[in-house]
């Protein structure tokens, strides 16, 4: 082509089709050779009795990445609402399905799964998460948070995360999961587990938002090709986030929410994101994004240089901070 018309025609062409905007569904490679879907369903403390129509209405509005876990208890409700979706015609192929091993199943991967397949109703996982990288006490006083009788957490030291994630690779010769990742895990720990992995994990999923943005931890993914799943976009419960100068200041700008503005931060980084909700029009509106210029994120990028804290990835576990009741 000549040169002189090549650059007419990208003049000339609307930036809205060269630079498209991301939708929900805009799928971000795996080093499994798969995609994830943009957007997901979040449903971690997802009230009893509203995670089927949640899951169902997702389903029906366009979702196709649906992500829980064991420890959240609900995953029978997720189910029901996957059966009800799968009743309407929606074809399991067509959607992305993420569960995690919980901390007191280090010992027993397979059987950590299989019991969350059966809560599910599914043959398989699109991907199986470690949920932290801290064994607990199977046989403890609880079977999700057992305690020592000094209140703190009752870890099993007999095997490490290593251990683990040895086994996880095994899951995948069973046709039981399509990739295997890690959740909740900093630099230090991936330093540690990469040397003796023979699967990189697909994923690593983490809180992340502008109050949080974890730049190293999402550096370090990057450069090992291991690919970030945002948690907690709109920040911890009860985040003033929605109302944080910078975010409203992008939201005006482009005419929209600010949830819009906040979901569409990880797009632009390149990171999948998980938007939590058991309300219908929430789900709905959740599932507009935009594309933000290099001004927006550098608005949004130096809110954690004032605002933002510092979180240890895993504080929970440790003996002076205890571990709170929940994931």
């Amino acid at each position: 082509m000549n040169p002189s018309l090549g650059k007419f025609i990208l003049a000339s062409t609307p930036s809205s089709i060269i630079h498209p905007s991301p939708t929900m569904n805009t799928g971000l490679p795996l080093n499994t050779g798969a995609e994830i879907p943009a957007l997901g369903l979040g449903t971690w403390q997802s009230a009893p009795g509203e995670v089927k129509n949640a899951v169902s209405h997702a389903i029906s509005a366009g979702y196709k990445h649906i992500d829980c876990a064991f420890c959240y208890q609900n995953e029978d409700e997720v189910g029901e609402g996957l059966a009800e979706a799968f009743k309407s015609g929606t074809k399991r192929e067509g959607l992305f399905i993420t569960t995690k091993l919980w901390c007191t199943f280090h010992t027993r991967v397979e059987e950590g799964l299989d019991l969350s397949l059966k809560a599910l109703g599914l043959d398989y996982v699109d991907l199986y998460l470690m949920h932290w990288p801290i064994p607990m006490n199977p046989k403890g006083n609880h079977p999700l948070f057992p305690k020592l009788a000094d209140g703190s957490r009752d870890l099993d030291h007999s095997i490490t995360h290593i251990d683990t994630w040895k086994s996880m690779e095994k899951l995948l010769s069973t046709g039981k999961v399509k990739a295997i990742g890690v959740a909740n895990y900093s630099v230090k720990y991936l330093e540690d587990l990469l040397p003796h992995a023979t699967v990189v994990p697909a994923v690593n999923q983490i809180e992340n938002h502008p109050y949080l943005p974890q730049q190293e931890i999402v550096d370090f993914c990057r450069a090992k090709g291991i690919h970030i799943t945002a948690y907690s976009p709109f920040g911890s419960t009860g985040s003033p986030m929605m109302k944080e100068e910078g975010v409203v200041e992008v939201a005006q700008k482009h005419g929209v929410e600010p949830g819009t503005v906040l979901l569409s931060y990880h797009i632009a980084r390149g990171s999948s994101v998980l938007a939590k909700s058991v309300t219908p029009a929430r789900i709905d509106a959740n599932r507009k994004l935009i594309t933000l210029d290099d001004s927006d994120m550098n608005k949004l990028e130096s809110i954690s240089k004032t605002k933002g804290f510092t979180r240890f990835v895993y504080p929970a576990f440790g003996v002076k901070l205890g571990f709170p009741d929940k994931p």
